[in-house]
């Protein structure tokens, strides 16, 4: 008889149910871990609203996990059993580095999700956990921290002393953002719409920040700090090319989300003849998750953690997700499986 565990099933219309599913049997180079922790990402909020590719229901989602191998399929090293593993979710990603193949996919959709006491999926994709994490702060890394890291160091090449600017500061990722910046002695302004979010940021090692829900946001920032070498931004939409004004010849603007929608206008002629950089970022390889930890482990690095809720409270999670009040991660926490 096989195992049967607890999961979060999502239904056409949004609705979380916990229902018991059976653990697969494993193929090769399969591995099945057993969940301690998942963290919530808005990729799960906008699966939930129906506002994502390929969605079909039922679903189990979660992409970001941590926990321990307890079964192993043929040809996986017997010493991953019993280890306490963080994965990557960052699947089939492809053969270069450069950019993500056409085969890439991300854990939640459509493989079943973390959100569950059970996830099966390529060994390859499970990684050691740096030991000075709890699961709760091991799994709010990997899609979030990935994301972070190949923004900022692959993609977008930040050195000791750039200045760099990070919109809306208060999410996973900006937050990683700051993190990372800050251990690599970069000098950190950030952006929020809330006051009380910027003086968090300050508080993490940013030495600033505006609020953009001021019109002059961009004319203060810059009275502030200058121009900036690089900025890092998720919301696109109309206040996109005031990052063109604050950016220094030969500057550089990486962007991995459009939240608020394609700018209306692009100043070309300005990016043009300032020699400026675009550049598209998503996720990352698995060379930038490997390097990623590496860097979190060598930089002690501790994630920022808005709240842990017990599996059961994924909704409320969520909805303080949606509701923009979370500074860090939130994370879910499961109490163990139970045999049927």
């Amino acid at each position: 008889m096989s195992k049967s565990y607890r999961a979060l099933v999502l239904e056409a219309g949004g609705a979380f149910k916990i229902k018991r599913i059976s653990l697969p049997s494993l193929q090769a180079g399969m591995a099945a871990v057993r969940v301690r922790a998942a963290a919530v990402n808005h990729r799960d909020l906008w699966i939930q609203k129906g506002q994502y590719a390929g969605l079909k229901f039922p679903l189990v989602p979660g992409s970001d996990g941590a926990g321990l191998v307890e079964q192993i399929g043929a040809g996986v090293e017997p010493n991953w059993l019993g280890r306490k593993v963080v994965i990557n979710p960052s699947l089939d990603w492809g053969p270069s580095r450069e950019a993500q193949g056409n085969n890439f996919r991300i854990l939640g959709l459509p493989e079943t999700g973390t959100f569950a006491e059970y996830v099966v999926v390529p060994a390859a994709n499970l990684a050691a956990m740096p030991p000075h994490l709890s699961f709760e702060e091991a799994a709010a890394l990997p899609l979030a921290a990935t994301t972070a890291y190949r923004a900022l160091f692959t993609r977008g090449g930040i050195r000791p002393g750039e200045k760099l600017l990070i919109t809306g500061i208060g999410g996973g990722v900006a937050l990683f953002l700051l993190r990372f910046a800050v251990a690599a002695k970069a000098r950190v302004f950030v952006t929020s719409g809330s006051d009380d979010k910027l003086r968090k940021a300050m508080e993490l090692g940013a030495e600033g920040g505006v609020n953009y829900r001021d019109g002059k946001w961009a004319e203060l920032l810059q009275e502030k700090a200058g121009l900036f070498d690089c900025s890092i931004d998720s919301a696109g939409g109309p206040d996109f090319p005031k990052l063109c004004d604050l950016s220094r010849a030969g500057g550089r603007l990486v962007f991995f989300g459009a939240t608020l929608g394609n700018p209306p206008d692009l100043p070309l002629r300005k990016v043009f003849w300032r020699q400026l950089n675009l550049i598209g970022t998503t996720m990352g390889s698995p060379q930038d998750f490997a390097d990623m930890l590496g860097f979190v482990e060598r930089e002690k690095i501790l994630p920022v953690i808005d709240g842990v809720y017990p599996f059961e409270q994924a909704e409320e999670a969520l909805r303080r997700m949606d509701l923009a009040g979370q500074f860090g991660k939130l994370v879910l926490t499961m109490t163990g499986p139970e045999d049927a």
